[in-house]
C-alpha cells in the first residue's frame, strides 16, 4: 500500500494536476486571497475529491487566522483538516492541538496535528503529547533544523531527509504510537519517500519538489535529485501557463512517483 500524493501547483495548473495528483491540498489563506482558488476547491469537493487542508503555517509563518480556519473547514468540509501549530516548539504546538478539539467539526472531517520540538527528543515528547490528545494522524515537516544534528551529512538537504527518515523510523517503533498514521510534509529531495518501504501507516504525502524543480527547468535524474530547488510557491503561485515547462512538470511527477516505487499513475482520480 502506497501513501496518497499530492503536488501543489501554481494557479494556472489547478485543474490540470487532477492528472497527477490523488487528492487536493488546501492552503486556506488562498481560498480567502484568490477567487480561482476558492472556486477549484469548492468545485473539487462538489466532484467527491478528497482534500487536506493545511493550517498555511509553512506560507505565513504562522499559522492562518483561526476564525477564517474555522469558517472554512465548516464551508469546504476537507476529509482532513491539519491544526495550527507552531513551529519547533512542542508545548505551544501541544497546546494548540487540546485548544483545537474543542469545537465541533463537520462528521466526515478528521483533525490531525504536526509534531513540533527544538530537538528529537522535544518532538518525541510531543508526538506523545499529540496522540494522548487523541489525534490518530500526525504530521511531520520536512524542515526542522535539527534533523541535521540527528543524521550528520556533507550534504545538508540530504542530511535533512535522512534524518526525517530516522525520525519516523524511530515513531514508527514506538508501541504506544501503534495505532497512530502519518502524513509527510514537504521534502527537501523527492528520493526521501522511497526510504520508508511503502510502510502503510505512512497514509499520505505533499510535495511541491517536483513542480518547483520543473519551473526551474531541473528534470529529475534517476536517483532522484542532490539538492532541494530554490524556487518556493509563494513567489511563483501567478505564474501563467505560457511561461512553464508543462512537459517538465509531468516528467518530474512521474519520476517522483517511479524514483520512490510508487505505482506510476494515481490509483485513484482524487474520489471518494
Amino acid at each position: 500500500m502506497q501513501p496518497i500524493i499530492s503536488h501543489e501547483v501554481p494557479r494556472c495548473l489547478l485543474t490540470a494536476s487532477q492528472e497527477f495528483n490523488d487528492y487536493d491540498y488546501c492552503l486556506p489563506h488562498l481560498l480567502d486571497q484568490d477567487e480561482e482558488y476558492k472556486q477549484y476547491f469548492i468545485d473539487a469537493r462538489d466532484k467527491g475529491r478528497y482534500v487536506i487542508m493545511d493550517n498555511s503555517l509553512h506560507e505565513l509563518g504562522k499559522a492562518y487566522n483561526h476564525q477564517r480556519l474555522l469558517h472554512w473547514v465548516k464551508e469546504l468540509e476537507p476529509d482532513e483538516f491539519i491544526v495550527p501549530d507552531v513551529w519547533m516548539q512542542c508545548g505551544q504546538t501541544a497546546a494548540q492541538a487540546k485548544y483545537w478539539r474543542q469545537f465541533e467539526y463537520p462528521e466526515n472531517t478528521k483533525i490531525t496535528a504536526v509534531i513540533q520540538g527544538k530537538d528529537k527528543n522535544d518532538a518525541y515528547l510531543c508526538a506523545n503529547l499529540l496522540a494522548n490528545l487523541g489525534y490518530s494522524k500526525l504530521c511531520v515537516s520536512y524542515g526542522a533544523t535539527w534533523y541535521n544534528e540527528f543524521f550528520p551529512h556533507t550534504n545538508p538537504d540530504m542530511g535533512k531527509a535522512l534524518g526525517r527518515v530516522r525520525f519516523v523510523q524511530g515513531l514508527l517503533a514506538l508501541d504506544h504510537l501503534k495505532d497512530v498514521n502519518f502524513h509527510l510534509l514537504g521534502c527537501s529531495i523527492p528520493q526521501e519517500f522511497g526510504w520508508y518501504d511503502n510502510n502503510p501507516r505512512i497514509e499520505s504525502i505533499d510535495t511541491s519538489n517536483p513542480v518547483m524543480a520543473a519551473l526551474e527547468n531541473i528534470e529529475y535524474k534517476t536517483h532522484g535529485l542532490n539538492n532541494k530547488p530554490k524556487a518556493n510557491m509563494n513567489d511563483h503561485f501567478d505564474i501563467k501557463f505560457e511561461d512553464i515547462q508543462y512537459g517538465s512538470v509531468l516528467y518530474n511527477v512521474n519520476m517522483f512517483r517511479k524514483i520512490n516505487g510508487f505505482s506510476p499513475y494515481p490509483d485513484n482520480t482524487g474520489q471518494h
